[in-house]
């Protein structure tokens, strides 16, 4: 099981910026699959973005060319640097890992994003 910690949430105002960290134990972070998942206000959890064991990229269309998800091995950790956010982007943010490549199965506790208008 991969043991995760987010942090970097916060208020910020339209347009405004914020870099989401996620620290990673009990694997080998490196071959580990890594991805950041949110949930607004009744609404179900959507998948926001993910990085491979390779470096891959993907996106969920309504953040692409706004958010950057990177990881840093050396540290354990996985980052979400968002621009250019909208109040549609307020939710709890989790860090998630699929440490066996099939399915996201451990899960941080989640940080808070409000972004106001």
């Amino acid at each position: 099981q991969v043991q995760l910690v987010e942090s970097g949430g916060g208020l910020v105002q339209a347009g405004g910026s914020l870099r989401l960290s996620c620290t990673a134990s009990g694997r080998t972070f490196s071959a580990i699959t890594m991805g950041w998942f949110r949930q607004a206000p009744g609404k179900e959890r959507e998948f926001v973005a993910g990085i491979s064991r390779g470096g891959g990229t993907y996106y969920t269309d309504s953040v692409k060319g706004r958010f950057t998800i990177s990881r840093d091995n050396a540290k354990n950790t996985v980052y979400l640097q968002m621009i250019g956010l909208k109040p549609e982007d307020t939710a709890v943010y989790y860090c998630a890992a699929d440490p066996i490549g099939v399915a996201y199965s451990d899960w941080g506790q989640g940080t808070q994003v409000t972004v106001s208008s």
